[in-house]
Parts: C-alpha cells; sequence; structure tokens
C-alpha cells in the first residue's frame, strides 16, 4: 500500500512539475492564443450576440442608470440612494476671487483674520461660533453611528463652531461633548422634550432638505436597531415615522405659532428653518420670513442624505449656486440682510467653495459629505475594498464597532482647522482682515452666463474702473 502511495505521489509532483514548465515557459503562447481567440470572437460576432454590445448600451443608458434599474428590477420596492445626486450641477468651480496685489495690498500672514459669525443677530440669545463653518445634521440611529455623532461633536467643540442634531434621536453623549448645540425640531414624534429644547443653543424646524424635499421616510425595525430604538420611544415592532407635514391640515399660521412657542420654551435662541432650494425660493422666503425666523438654512439640489428616492435628488430643486444668489437677494430687497442669517448648504466639499457662497451672501455654511469623510479619514481601510467606507460611520454600519471615536473627532477637528487657515488666507490674499469685509464685488467668473446670473465682472471684459491713463473699463459688476 505504502509502495502504492508513493508511486501517487510521485506521479503527482512530476505532473505538478510539468504544469509548471508549461506555465513558465509557455505563459506568452497562451496568452497569444487567448488573445487571438478573444479578438476573432469579438471582431467577427454580429452585434446581437457580442459582449461589446455593453459598451454602447452603458454609453446610451450611463453605468449609475444601468445599476440602480437592476436594483429597481431586483426589489421592486423605492429605491433609497445615499449621499445625493451624481448628477453634474451649474456650480462654483467658473467663480474666482480678485487679489489684492497693488491696490489694496495683501493682508501680512501675522495678522489676525477675524472670522466669527453670529446666527440670529436679533435674537434674544444670538449664537456666536468661531468659525463660517458648521455641521450638518446628520441623525444618530436614522443616519450614523453613536460613535460618529459622539466624535463629531467633540470636532465641533474643539473649534468653536456647532452641530445640528439632525432628525434622529439626541445621545446624552454627545449633548455632554457638543459645545453650540442646533437642535433639528423634525416631523417625528422623538427629539422633542423640554429639556432638549432649553439645552439648544439654536433651533431648526426642518420643512425639507436638498436631496428628499420635503417628503418623510418609513424606517423598518431590521433597518433602524439598538439604543436608537429605545432613544426615539420605538417600540419593538414598530416603525420609525418621519412624516411630511407636522400638523393635520398644516397652514403658514400653524407654523408661526410654532416658531413663537419655541421661542419662548427656549428662552429666545434663533429659531430657523431648513429648507430644500425650490424654484419658488422667494415666494417661500416670504413665507418664512411671515413667520418670524431669525435664520434660513437653504440646501441646494447638489446636497447629500443618508439614503433618498433617486428621483428627488437628481429631478428636483435648483443648483446651491442658484439658490444663494437668489435667496441673498431677496432678503437685501426685504431689507432683511443682517437680520435675518442665512446658512447654506449641498455639495459644497472644499474650502475655496465656502468662502465663494459666503462672499455671495451667505452667513455660514453647513458641511454634511466633505466633514463625513474627513471624519472616516484613516479608518476607511476598516471596510474596504470589499465594503463602502460609509459603513464604519452608518449606525447600520457593518463596521461600526471598530470605529475610533478619538481618532475620528481628530480628524474632523484637522478638516475644519485646516479648511478655516485656507478661508483666512483667501481673505489675506484679498487683503481683508475680517470675513465682514467679504461680499460679491471680490468676485469675477470667466464663465460669462455666471457672471451676468450673478452680477460680478466676467474676465474677458475689462474691470470696471480706471487703468493708469485714466480710461474706464467697460466690464459691469453690480451687488445685488
Amino acid at each position: 500500500m505504502a509502495e502504492i502511495l508513493s508511486y501517487i505521489t510521485f506521479g503527482i509532483t512530476v505532473f505538478l512539475f510539468i504544469v509548471f514548465l508549461f506555465v513558465l515557459f509557455g505563459w506568452r503562447w497562451i496568452m497569444k492564443r487567448i488573445v487571438k481567440q478573444t479578438t476573432k470572437i469579438i471582431f467577427t460576432d454580429s452585434y446581437q450576440e457580442n459582449i461589446v454590445e455593453i459598451i454602447p448600451g452603458l454609453k446610451h443608458m450611463g453605468i449609475q442608470n444601468v445599476l440602480e434599474n437592476n436594483l429597481r428590477s431586483e426589489t421592486g420596492d423605492l429605491l433609497h440612494r445615499p449621499l445625493g445626486s451624481s448628477k453634474t450641477w451649474p456650480h462654483l468651480d467658473t467663480i474666482t476671487f480678485i487679489p489684492a496685489q497693488t491696490s489694496p495690498f495683501p493682508v501680512s500672514s501675522e495678522d489676525d483674520v477675524d472670522v466669527s459669525v453670529t446666527i440670529g443677530p436679533k435674537a434674544k440669545k444670538p449664537m456666536k461660533i468661531d468659525i463660517p463653518l458648521m455641521i450638518s445634521g446628520m441623525a444618530y440611529g436614522v443616519g450614523l453611528s453613536q460613535q460618529a455623532r459622539v466624535a463629531l461633536a467633540g470636532a465641533a467643540n474643539n473649534t468653536g463652531t456647532a452641530i445640528n442634531s439632525g432628525e434622529g434621536g439626541i445621545l446624552d453623549e454627545e449633548l455632554d461633548t457638543a459645545g453650540n448645540y442646533i437642535l433639528q425640531f423634525s416631523k417625528t414624534e422623538w427629539a422633542k422634550d423640554e429639556k432638549f429644547i432649553k439645552r439648544a443653543n439654536m433651533i431648526e424646524i426642518k420643512l425639507g432638505q436638498g436631496a428628499k424635499m420635503g417628503m418623510g421616510a418609513k424606517i423598518s425595525p431590521k433597518n433602524l436597531t439598538g439604543k436608537a430604538r429605545d432613544i426615539m420611544g420605538l417600540k419593538e415592532e414598530e416603525d420609525a415615522i418621519i412624516h411630511e407635514h407636522f400638523f393635520e391640515n398644516q397652514t403658514l399660521k400653524d407654523l408661526k405659532e410654532l416658531v413663537n412657542e419655541l421661542r419662548d420654551l427656549s428662552g429666545g435662541v434663533p429659531i430657523g428653518v431648513k429648507m430644500g432650494a425650490g424654484g419658488k425660493i422667494e415666494e417661500d422666503i416670504d413665507h418664512l420670513l411671515e413667520m418670524g425666523v431669525d435664520y434660513i438654512a437653504i440646501d441646494g439640489a447638489q446636497a447629500s442624505t443618508h439614503a433618498g428616492a433617486p428621483i428627488l435628488a437628481d429631478d428636483f430643486g435648483i443648483p446651491t449656486l442658484h439658490a444663494v444668489v437668489r435667496a441673498s437677494n431677496h432678503l437685501r430687497r426685504r431689507k432683511m440682510k443682517g437680520h435675518v442669517s442665512l446658512i447654506v448648504s449641498g455639495g459644497l466639499v472644499v474650502p475655496g467653495h465656502f468662502l465663494k457662497v459666503l462672499a455671495l451672501g451667505a452667513d455660514a455654511v453647513y458641511l454634511g459629505s466633505a466633514i463625513l469623510f474627513a471624519l472616516a479619514h484613516t479608518q476607511v481601510t476598516k471596510a474596504v475594498p470589499f465594503e463602502p467606507p460609509t459603513q464604519v460611520v452608518w449606525h447600520e454600519g457593518k463596521f461600526k464597532e471598530q470605529f475610533d471615536v478619538k481618532e475620528g473627532t481628530k480628524g474632523a477637528e484637522k478638516f475644519l482647522t485646516s479648511s478655516t487657515e485656507e478661508i483666512k488666507i483667501g481673505l489675506r490674499a484679498m487683503g481683508k482682515s475680517s470675513l465682514n469685509e467679504l461680499s460679491r464685488k471680490d468676485l469675477v467668473s470667466y464663465d460669462e452666463a455666471v457672471a451676468k446670473m450673478i452680477g460680478i465682472p466676467f474676465t474677458f471684459q475689462p474691470f470696471p474702473g480706471k487703468g493708469r491713463n485714466g480710461i474706464k473699463g467697460n466690464g459691469k459688476a453690480q451687488e445685488s
């Protein structure tokens, strides 16, 4: 028996050696045969039988559309896409700043630049923050994990800014960690306790957002588990419902009374409204002013969300660029600029974006996706390459328990600090020592249509003013 096993072992060894030699010396011949046969099939099969048919098909429909249609075909359910629209919207990239080089001169890097902001200046208790960047409402349970929320709260506190609760449950750990806290008063049954209202430094009535407009959601028990359910007061098999309205047969009068009630309960902190930017933005703002708000938060159509229907993200709303220009213009027309603060969000991911919307009339910026990826920073490798990086921060993420809170806080904090330093150097380069000195007069655009829409100079035309010989330029600049 042993002799037979010996022969078998020898035979296998010889066979493997021959295979090894064949691969070692024959791989070029093998590859050539494969390429030759594959090329023949591709170049001779009819289109109806050719695998290359997928190329014009994907070009015609788009890879993402093909993917999402297959997901629709698989489930038959409403599709829930994370991180908002992937469309190319009109944006801020064709706008640039005017540098100070001969008059005025740049501000020295040794001189301080004031980038502090006051939100709701006419409120009894305005909210003052050290930087114009705030953390948007990415909710606990509904979106983010406890670890991610606590890390973000720590980063906000360490940089002297504010964090928005979002429409999820409120964590004691988050409240204890945060400095300035914005309570999002949403169309839910939870997070409305008077203790939260009295703790808030600002309250935001959520009417809508850029990626979902005014629509709500129904979250099943399998998609919302653990501690979050207890905090939100949900029973074992109960769906978490985010409604479309605050009141039955809702009216603007109801919302105005809600603003007044929250102002009284909170002791006078700024009360504002968040909404998705729509085509009737001026009319919407008029209604909000009628409600007596202290600030307005506008979410452009590029805004992200944890999960939303693609049709709402892609085919509703107006771009952030258009939204901030129209909103700022309208507040000026209503003589409310400086009385009612404007916060803008949606597709703003780098310091240049942040500073441009501030120049266009925003008082502060909400950060969502940008701060979320900064938060994950070095921890994404816990999920990739087999899962998306957000699996380390989502509440139902497979790797949320591996998320390091201290490391997350450090990443988000450094991103805020670095972005603020870029904003400061941008202001210095324009000859400004304060954010309050910034305006549309500091902008130009190399897109003529964008320049005309905003009311800033088009770079191909001479800048309005006098040259050395006193000859006036013919560019047209105006600030609405």
